[in-house]
């Protein structure tokens, strides 16, 4: 495809996110193990939730992941809008670059320090290079 270098932070993204799938995993069932957790019992009384069981610092891993399957689905969409409308490449790339290096940097954050400010700071940052790859995409396509 001739305009698919934009797809190369797409997939660099949905690599990251497999990548925090393992280590929430890698980290959440030893937690459950040493807390003698029984799942089956988590899905019996919705009063009790890993929340509410396992450490904060366990659970930002599982925040995380979650997160990284709300914005990013747009920025999924914006890409390959790009590419199909030929304007995947050049400053496009880059900015995709630099959205998936923020929200990298902002899963690391929050998945070992998890300080609030740092995390909004560097959300807020990748949100506008996502609105820039939005608005280019509109001029595109309108």
């Amino acid at each position: 495809m001739k305009s698919a270098e934009i797809l190369q932070p797409a997939v660099a993204l949905m690599a990251w996110t497999m990548f925090m799938w393992l280590w929430m995993y890698a980290t959440r069932i030893p937690a459950m193990n040493a807390a003698k957790l029984d799942p089956d019992s988590l899905a019996r009384d919705p009063s009790r939730t890993l929340d509410d069981i396992l450490p904060a610092s366990i659970q930002w891993k599982a925040h995380n992941y979650n997160h990284l399957h709300e914005a990013p689905t747009l920025f999924y969409a914006v890409c390959l809008v790009l590419a199909v409308a030929g304007l995947g490449n050049g400053m496009s790339a880059q900015v995709a670059w630099a959205y998936v290096g923020l929200r990298v940097i902002h899963s690391i954050v929050q998945a070992t320090v998890n300080k609030v400010m740092l995390r909004f700071i560097l959300f807020s940052l990748s949100s506008f290079a996502l609105m820039a790859l939005i608005y280019h995409a509109a001029r595109a396509v309108f």
